[in-house]
């Protein structure tokens, strides 16, 4: 984006929210707009996934739109403006990568992570923090948190050293899980079913694969399943209520079958 379009983008989003703007856009606040970014955040990963060019610089437009919207709102109040959040950006992105900005040498992409973490326990607001475990968000997606916690766990030697060890981790929390349900305790089962969740995580961080990515493929393949399922059965002049779950598991491995061919 050249320096003029980028001008315009500013001027555009103060038009909206001036006096005779958008009376929504007017009407929005830091507090408002969480939703929105959520929201748009999501659907970005989901034009990511798409593989489409031209829905991703769409969606990447519409949380852009987010982000100047808030620096409008913060500028209105005198608080900073767009210039100032590339600014600080700016800073970060040089003050934490002196391996390349500066003289420093790293082996490899986990010494950056380190030395990444260093520099920022030097930086303002970070000299309260007292556990490697303090400042991971809250609003953060429950299994991308889990995975986050037990990143900062690991960086400081709490980790498993053999993937067997993982395993057998998961493996003692599903038992717990099943002594739990013939117990009889509902509160102890949810307990344990959020252990088992935990220990399901670790494995995937352990090996390198990002928990929350892996449910949405999984999500989204359950959902392509099903979807294959109601056609075949309104094919065949049936549905769901009327098949027992033997009939559909028989349907169900079907659509299995014709995913893979049309993969």
């Amino acid at each position: 984006m050249s320096k003029e379009l980028f001008e315009e983008l500013v001027d555009v989003i103060a038009t909206l929210r001036s006096e005779n703007g958008c009376p929504w856009d007017r009407e929005q606040t830091h507090e408002t707009l969480k939703s929105t970014l959520i929201e748009e955040t999501y659907e970005t990963l989901e034009a990511i996934d798409t593989g489409d060019p031209s829905k991703l610089k769409e969606e990447l437009g519409d949380l852009l739109l987010n982000v100047m919207l808030q620096a409008q709102i913060a500028d209105e109040a005198k608080n900073f403006d767009i210039y100032a959040v590339i600014e600080t950006l700016t800073e970060k992105l040089i003050r934490r990568h002196p391996h390349v900005f500066g003289d420093v040498d790293v082996e490899d992409s986990e010494a950056v992570v380190k030395n990444w973490e260093a520099i920022k326990r030097q930086e303002a607001g970070y000299e309260d923090r007292k556990s490697v475990l303090d400042g991971i968000p809250n609003a953060m997606p429950t299994l991308l948190r889990a995975q986050k916690i037990q990143g900062r766990a690991a960086r400081v030697g709490f980790d498993w050293e053999e993937l067997t060890d993982v395993i057998a981790k998961v493996e003692e929390e599903l038992e717990e899980v099943k002594t739990s349900i013939s117990a009889d305790e509902p509160d102890a089962v949810a307990m344990e079913l959020g252990d088992l969740l935990f220990a399901i995580v670790n494995l995937c961080r352990f090996m390198e694969i990002q928990a929350e990515e892996t449910l949405r493929q999984a999500n989204r393949k359950f959902i392509a399943r099903f979807k294959w399922m109601e056609a075949e059965l309104e094919r065949l002049g049936t549905n769901f209520e009327a098949q027992d779950l033997e009939s559909l598991d028989t349907v169900w491995e079907e659509a299995k079958k014709a995913e893979t061919k049309a993969g």
